[in-house]
């Protein structure tokens, strides 16, 4: 749990840096721009994990690029925490 929760604060700061960039523009488009930035993050992932049948682990372990695999898992798991707290945000106000 102790790197669960230094993830979690490291998703807090890359949220917080990038929220002054780009505001809420993920949700410009409603439901769907929120569905397609999370499609557009996960094909980008299976396309790289895709050389070696899929497999996460191997995949990671032959791309240390500070771009690559890891980079987009990072980004991906910070895009849910932004749906699940807009959706959160919805069922608040219902």
């Amino acid at each position: 749990m102790a790197q669960v929760t230094k993830l979690l604060a490291d998703d807090l700061k890359g949220l917080t840096e990038a929220e002054k960039s780009y505001g809420d523009s993920w949700k410009k488009r409603g439901g769907i721009g929120a569905f397609m930035m999370l499609a557009r993050k996960w094909d980008r992932i299976e396309q790289q994990v895709k050389a070696h049948n899929y497999d996460v682990l191997i995949s990671l372990q032959k791309d240390t690029r500070e771009e690559g695999l890891l980079d987009d898992i990072r980004d991906l798991r910070r895009y849910l925490l932004l749906v699940d707290a807009e959706i959160q945000r919805w069922l608040k106000k219902k």
